[in-house]
């Protein structure tokens, strides 16, 4: 009797074990692009181009957002873009995908409000794809380009239309 209970016990508690060790088999795939602001507008513009090789970090903080639980870091390609995959499911915490560094050497400064971007990161909210697209995030330089108060004064025109 004792036999067929601790086989009973092996056969529920095995997989319940390996499915705990086991990486999800659909990892989340964070999406994004980082850019250089040549004008310092604080967004991107016709002047924006996009920096390869910039290093981007996905965090994610346990709920009360004091403690990093989990990082992952990734590279932008030569369009700027970078893909991250996460394998764990982050339902209880906040995650972000934050910029590190820059290897363009005019264009380091990070843009103020454009240096993380939120990804929710768990598959108990209703989004069917695994796929989550970050706000793009904004390095700039230290002084204005030539050309910017002309692209910059368009914008103004587009504002005072509206």
């Amino acid at each position: 009797m004792a036999t067929k209970v601790a086989l009973l016990m092996f056969l529920c508690v095995l997989p319940a074990m390996v499915a705990a060790i086991r990486p999800a088999k659909n990892p989340f795939c964070v999406q994004g692009r980082v850019y250089c602001d040549p004008c310092r507008a604080g967004f991107e513009t016709s002047a924006t181009t996009y920096i390869a090789g910039a290093e981007v970090v996905v965090e994610c903080k346990d709920k009360t957002g004091t403690e990093v639980v989990y990082t992952k870091k990734g590279r932008t390609d030569s369009t700027g873009s970078y893909t991250i995959y996460v394998d764990e499911d982050h339902a209880d915490q906040i995650c972000d995908a934050k910029l590190v560094s820059s290897p363009h050497h005019r264009c380091k400064v990070v843009t103020p409000g454009r240096e993380q971007a939120r990804v929710a990161l768990t598959r108990q909210n209703g989004i069917a794809s695994d796929t989550r697209f970050a706000n793009a995030m904004g390095f700039m330089t230290e002084d204005v380009a030539a050309g910017c108060a002309e692209i910059l004064k368009q914008y103004q025109e587009f504002d005072n239309e509206n």
